[in-house]
């Protein structure tokens, strides 16, 4: 198991963005590693945070590979002058059986993982993975980013699960912790810091004032 996420070199801002919305967002489904596209509001919520990260000094656009967050992302580096480069690693968690399901449906198939999950007390998803797993691969894929542009701001493209995991790992409350930390809007914004003298930071968690008042 890999070492918690405790320091990222000084002056270094991830702005992690959670993608756009898709039509299964919409209709309450779990994604996962399905790859639905951005609907017409995804586009118009992704180019609300490309105007707010314009004014900010991004170094570089980091995505997971999935099409909704690579939609996104294509949309935050046109505007920034940028190419985004994509990172399996960042991909949200797998949720097995439960993809393209709504929590009614869920709760109908699957009622004892449900009633698990609802709880607490699940550590993944049927046929899918574990939220250490999520974390594990995704805070790696933080660590080198963190290494590769250290000082500097990179908007990070992912999705509700991923940043919740980055975070969770950020203050040290491990796999667990994620589900005491809340999803966020589609293309809200969540930073984490490296401050100076070492330590890390949470600037904000699921900023979405640019996408008020319609789009949030």
């Amino acid at each position: 198991m890999l070492p918690p996420l405790r320091m990222i070199p000084a002056m270094t801002r991830l702005v992690l963005v959670r993608h756009g919305e898709t039509d299964w967002n919409r209709e309450g489904r779990w994604q996962g590693h399905a790859d639905p596209g951005l609907n017409a509001r995804g586009r118009l919520q992704a180019a609300a945070a490309a105007d707010r990260l314009a004014r900010e000094d991004v170094a570089a656009v980091v995505t997971s590979d999935l099409r909704r967050a690579a939609e996104t992302a294509a949309v935050l580096a046109g505007a920034l002058g940028l190419e985004p480069a994509a990172d399996p690693r960042l991909r949200e968690v797998d949720v097995g059986a439960w993809s393209g399901l709504t929590r009614a449906e869920v709760r109908e198939r699957h009622p004892d993982d449900y009633r698990a999950w609802t709880d607490g007390l699940n550590a993944g998803y049927p046929g899918g993975e574990t939220f250490a797993q999520l974390e594990r691969r995704a805070t790696e894929a933080m660590r080198e980013i963190c290494g590769r542009y250290a000082g500097e701001t990179v908007a990070v493209v992912c999705h509700g699960g991923s940043i919740r995991a980055l975070v969770a790992t950020a203050l040290g409350l491990g796999p667990a912790g994620r589900r005491l930390l809340a999803t966020g809007a589609n293309c809200s914004l969540t930073v984490i810091e490296g401050r100076r003298g070492g330590g890390m930071a949470l600037g904000s968690y699921n900023d979405a004032g640019h996408l008020l008042p319609d789009l949030a």
